[in-house]
């Protein structure tokens, strides 16, 4: 019996922190090996905003690297670039024929930018269609997503069920995959890790890029415990170790910030090793890119050829 599918994107937009590790890298990582996998770096996406062409094109080495490096396996994923797939925004202008403007008018991230009085560009409106041409045309089972991102994975299904009923049985509906588990990591200053806030410990980080990092989290000294050192701590021992480390070591923030260092490093420094050996080969890397391109190009142009006869253009 083959495996189900699973299907996940990510924006080329620079280094990754270890809130991104934690929050979803490594369950994709994890789910390669009870499914088939299907992980596109999503630079068509990015272009809402980035506009140098130059970053563009480190940042989507880097993500390149960044996968491997935390073993996203090519054997079990068919990892490739959204935009060496034509078939993305062929499909896509596909469903902008039958989807309405009310109904993207829904969608989180032009409400958002219209509260905000922001100059709303076409592909930020209509963003949701590519998405959803992104995800059916693998006819994936899952889409694992944050749950602020279900919105994502039912904007899909609705655009599927509703070609389907136009055209025919086309489109397998894809579940959204609730990744309960998700950690949501605090950055150094106690809000949410996040690249726009500079509150981030790089995934990749150096020794003295995590010490400075760490001995800059923000500490409330009537806690006697410091939440966010605790807390980041946590994701790399069970509360089991470290509760009697932390109750021994009560006010003593200095030492525990130490121990974080000792303990990042450890988790890091094979990361970032593993990394560097996929740097010095960029070829080797792209090459892997390239045989994923077209694995999933033979995916993307078989159910392309069956959309264009639904829709009747193919002679």
């Amino acid at each position: 019996m083959s495996k189900k599918i699973f299907l996940s994107g990510v924006q080329p937009s620079g280094k990754p922190h270890i809130g991104n590790y934690f929050g979803a890298m490594k369950q994709f990582v994890d789910l390669q090996n009870e499914y088939d996998g299907y992980a596109f770096i999503a630079d068509y996406h990015a272009l809402h905003s980035l506009r140098n062409p130059k970053e563009m094109n480190e940042n989507i080495k880097s993500v390149l690297l960044d996968y491997l490096a935390i073993g996203l396996d090519p054997k079990k994923v068919t990892f490739f670039k959204q935009s060496d797939i034509s078939e993305h925004t062929e499909l896509a202008w596909i469903f902008d024929t039958i989807t309405t403007m009310p109904f993207l008018m829904r969608a989180h991230a032009f409400k958002d930018a219209e509260a905000k009085n922001k100059e709303i560009d076409v592909g930020t409106f209509n963003y949701p269609v590519l998405m959803a041409a992104d995800i059916l045309l693998y006819g994936p089972d899952v889409v694992p997503v944050g749950a602020d991102q279900k919105q994502h994975v039912e904007i899909a299904r609705d655009i599927a069920e509703k070609f389907n009923h136009i055209y025919g049985e086309t489109f397998k509906l894809p579940e959204p995959m609730i990744l309960k588990n998700m950690a949501i990591v605090p950055g150094t200053d106690g809000r949410k890790m996040s690249k726009s806030y500079g509150n981030t410990i790089p995934l990749f980080a150096e020794y003295e890029e995590i010490k400075k990092a760490v001995m800059s989290i923000v500490t409330d000294s009537g806690e006697g415990i410091p939440k966010n050192v605790y807390a980041i701590h946590n994701l790399l021992r069970p509360a089991t170790e470290l509760d009697p480390i932390y109750k021994s070591k009560t006010g003593k923030y200095k030492e525990l910030k130490e121990l974080l260092i000792e303990d990042l490093e450890k988790f890091i420094a094979p990361l970032r090793e593993r990394r560097k050996e996929f740097e010095k080969d960029i070829p080797k890397a792209l090459a892997i890119l390239k045989a994923g391109g077209e694995k999933a190009q033979k995916v993307a142009s078989k159910k392309m050829e069956e959309v264009r006869e639904k829709i009747g253009v193919k002679l």
